[in-house]
């Protein structure tokens, strides 16, 4: 074991976990605004919405992400007309389209989930807010929305977990995030074992953040509907 490696590879791998910080916190705020927006038309009643909503959803959760981050970065750009537009600047670009991709995929995953968060609040909460007078765009910004946030809560730190996990493939599009580094210094010491046992390590160190976060999440805004 090379320990003069693992501590001259750490310098290297911190601002790479930068990268992928900025990759997955860019990707979860967008996801989460795709994600509510298909959750609400999959509660549409129009069949059409509601299967149009649940196709979105089949298709980027039912192919791997990897597939997706091909599609987007490699094949989107051999459409010729692309290339004459202003998305090409876009992309052109592996960073951003590592984004689209994680963006769509974490979408589709956060729809179901929220989707399910709405279905278990309890008809007598809408029901009440309705006895008071409140119109029923006010209870869904107000009362249904947090409500299924706050439910949702658990499952979607699961999938925040699984995002960051999954930005390692950001590598493959020529990403230098922290897993493209770690390539990288492997490539040039030629010693897999001691640099992936520093990038796993950060990786593990963020995992024990996001996990411990939505666990203080949860014991704060806990409580039954």
């Amino acid at each position: 074991m090379d320990l003069e490696l693992i501590l001259n590879s750490l310098p290297k791998l911190l601002p790479a976990a930068l990268v992928t910080l900025k990759l997955l916190i860019s990707s979860l705020i967008i996801g989460l605004f795709i994600g509510l927006g298909f959750a609400i038309l999959r509660l549409n009643k129009n069949v059409f919405i509601n299967k149009f909503a649940y196709g979105y959803s089949y298709l980027f959760r039912g192919t791997p992400l990897l597939v997706q981050i091909f599609i987007i970065y490699y094949g989107l750009a051999q459409i010729e007309y692309l290339r004459s537009t202003f998305l090409w600047a876009i992309i052109k670009e592996p960073y951003w389209c590592a984004i689209i991709a994680f963006s769509l995929n974490t979408g589709a995953y956060t729809s179901e989930i929220l989707r399910s968060a709405f279905q278990t609040i309890k008809v007598g909460v809408i029901e009440a807010g309705k006895s008071l007078g409140i119109s029923n765009k006010i209870i869904f910004y107000k009362i249904q929305i947090p409500i299924a946030i706050r439910q949702s809560l658990p499952a979607y730190g699961n999938e925040i977990i699984l995002m960051l996990k999954g930005t390692s493939l950001a590598s493959t599009v020529t990403l230098m995030d922290l897993t493209g580094v770690a390539k990288y210094i492997i490539s040039t010491t030629f010693k897999p074992i001691e640099v992936f046992i520093v990038a796993g390590s950060i990786y593990l160190f963020m995992t024990f953040c996001i996990h411990n976060l939505i666990k203080f999440l949860e014991k704060k805004y806990s409580f039954s509907n």
